[in-house]
């Protein structure tokens, strides 16, 4: 079974696209595309952990560090580009945003939304920075280096000029209440974009 913003993702790729998957994990999104629904590509991924799990299942996956960018790719050269988690740990996502989409007409982009109201209530009641499900780590050792807000990631797009095609939330394990749907920015724990630039 897939973590709920991969399984939101699943349904939003087409059969026979070529994918990058940025930060691929242990690459269970692109062995389920692959399988199901006879996609192609590539998965980047740091952790030798990941990558070993990678070649396990059989996707295919190059060692890469997000935050050198993606010059090794082409203009257009994959119908989508895809990066799950990750967005929030990148020194500068908003130029990753640009290079996805330079690579890709479209992108589907997943992150922790900071504004979820439990991470509201704790740091609003308790004082202290929130530690959750999505976002696990403490303040000191945490990757997470650019926190966000659904705002504030639409925000981002509309000065890139760039076209929402869809958008969802994950709450903890399932996909989002009817709440979260109506009110992202508040009961959406994780945000699930599709972006694509204007023609």
């Amino acid at each position: 079974m897939m973590r709920a913003d991969l399984d939101i993702i699943y349904d939003w790729v087409p059969d026979n696209a070529h994918v990058l998957d940025l930060a691929c994990g242990d690459g269970t999104l692109l062995e389920a595309l692959a399988r199901d629904k006879n996609v192609s590509g590539y998965g980047l991924e740091i952790d030798p952990d990941g990558i070993t799990r990678c070649i396990s299942r059989g996707v295919s996956v190059i060692e890469h560090n997000l935050d050198d960018g993606l010059s090794s790719f082409s203009a257009n050269s994959y119908d989508l580009v895809i990066m799950t988690q990750a967005l929030q740990a990148l020194r500068r996502p908003d130029k990753m945003l640009d290079e996805m989409l330079r690579v890709a007409e479209e992108g589907i982009i997943t992150f922790p939304n900071f504004a979820y109201w439990r991470h509201r209530v704790h740091l609003g009641l308790r004082g202290y920075m929130p530690v959750s499900k999505s976002l696990p780590h403490a303040w000191y050792d945490t990757p997470n280096i650019h926190l966000s807000t659904f705002n504030d990631f639409e925000h981002l797009c509309r000065d890139k000029g760039l076209m929402i095609v869809d958008r969802a939330v994950g709450v903890g394990d399932h996909r989002g209440h009817w709440t979260s749907r109506l009110w992202p920015n508040l009961f959406g724990e994780i945000a699930i974009f599709r972006v694509r630039r204007r023609s």
